[in-house]
């Protein structure tokens, strides 16, 4: 279907487009700033700025990164903590969302009353930090796991999404006898893969991106996750002797930090960008969830 457009109509989408450009330019230009970066010789980078000229690349940044062994250790440590608490984020928040979708569910008032109040009022970070310490977890891997894994707004999501799916299907399989748990897992988990990506994904990157909550709890570096690593490499501009193998001098030094800085965010990265292809069919369509009502 041809769509004619009016001269006022042309002027807004040209604005629209020149608007979206510079948005989109606008991310793009400090990612591809720090992906070449990463891999440009030290002095280049530091004397020249992003160089296209082949001579001046070098994979020095990341070979350093890699074998530092904190670092290393940090990237096992995140990719745990994150698969971990994405599973029983969902596993959560699919069950609660689900329960609370059922009209004839006992209390089902109270209970979202309940959770909507965690939204507004919190325990604070002393107070939760009293509990996790009586709860013996911590400077465990479940102190970066546990709290966060009940999230009000995933259940909103869920139990919205559920809400949606066709009170026919319910009603034909109670009629066929199903119990509440077959209807569950043979008809509700089925149909629910949109929101359990999007949920999935929401708690991957939140988990994957925090450092707070490792730099409260967690005293053993050992257990560090890669952000609270990357912290101290990039915030605090710590970058360890071992790090630069022939003691170069504080020039040099400095020069190197620089790109092993790129490198650590480009690795720091990589698994979200990874994941997105996989994810992204899944979530435009979870995401909406509830828009059209």
């Amino acid at each position: 279907m041809n769509i004619e457009y009016t001269k006022t109509d042309k002027i807004i989408l040209t604005i629209n487009y020149f608007l979206l450009f510079i948005i989109v330019l606008s991310i793009l230009f400090p990612l591809i700033y720090v992906l070449i970066g990463s891999f440009m010789e030290p002095s280049a980078l530091v004397n020249k700025g992003i160089s296209f000229d082949i001579n001046d690349y070098t994979i020095e940044g990341y070979r350093r990164i890699l074998s530092y062994k904190p670092i290393t250790r940090g990237f096992l440590n995140s990719f745990f903590y994150s698969t971990a608490f994405s599973i029983i984020t969902v596993v959560v928040c699919i069950a609660a969302g689900y329960s609370l979708s059922v009209d004839d569910l006992v209390g089902r008032k109270f209970f979202m009353i309940l959770f909507l109040i965690t939204m507004f009022l919190s325990g604070g970070l002393i107070p939760t930090y009293l509990l996790i310490k009586n709860l013996g977890m911590l400077n465990t891997a479940w102190a970066i796991i546990i709290p966060g894994a009940v999230n009000v707004w995933n259940i909103i999501l869920s139990r919205t999404f559920f809400k949606g799916l066709p009170a026919e299907l319910t009603e034909a399989a109670e009629i066929d006898g199903a119990s509440d748990w077959i209807i569950f897992f043979k008809i509700a988990i089925p149909l629910s893969k949109p929101i359990i990506f999007v949920l999935a994904l929401y708690a991957f990157v939140g988990q994957w991106n925090a450092y707070f909550d490792a730099m409260i709890y967690l005293d053993d570096s050992k257990l560090h996750p890669l952000q609270l690593v990357l912290r101290s490499l990039l915030i605090q501009n710590e970058v360890r002797p071992e790090m630069i193998l022939d003691r170069q001098v504080m020039a040099e030094l400095s020069k190197m930090a620089e790109i092993m800085k790129y490198a650590s965010i480009v690795v720091a990265s990589l698994p979200l960008l990874v994941m997105y292809p996989f994810f992204e069919k899944y979530f435009e369509k979870g995401v909406l969830v509830g828009s059209l009502k």
